[in-house]
């Protein structure tokens, strides 16, 4: 086993994490009602659902790291997950 092949194999598994991420966020997305977005301040959920699936569409159809959507979709799903999932958590809490 050479470098090359370490270096793939952890490309791999980067890949697919981030893959996973995006799915989660997606499903996760579509789990709260279309209500709950703009109590929140956040985006609706037509717009969510509709980023997050695309980020789901351009990893299958243009997988690699290095791509630009593939980059901006990565980031947009960190970004539901670390904000707006949150906020909308925030809402069913009891306190």
């Amino acid at each position: 086993m050479t470098v090359f092949d370490l270096e793939a194999n952890f490309m791999l598994v980067v890949e697919l994490a981030l893959l996973a991420v995006k799915i989660f966020a997606f499903v996760n997305s579509l789990l709260w009602s279309a209500e709950s977005y703009p109590a929140a301040g956040k985006l609706t959920k037509p717009a969510w659902t509709i980023i997050l699936g695309l980020g789901l569409v351009v990893q299958f159809v243009f997988p690699g790291l290095l791509n630009l959507l593939n980059l901006v979709f990565t980031i947009a799903a960190f970004v539901y997950l670390a904000d707006v999932r949150p906020a909308l958590a925030s809402l069913t809490r009891r306190r």
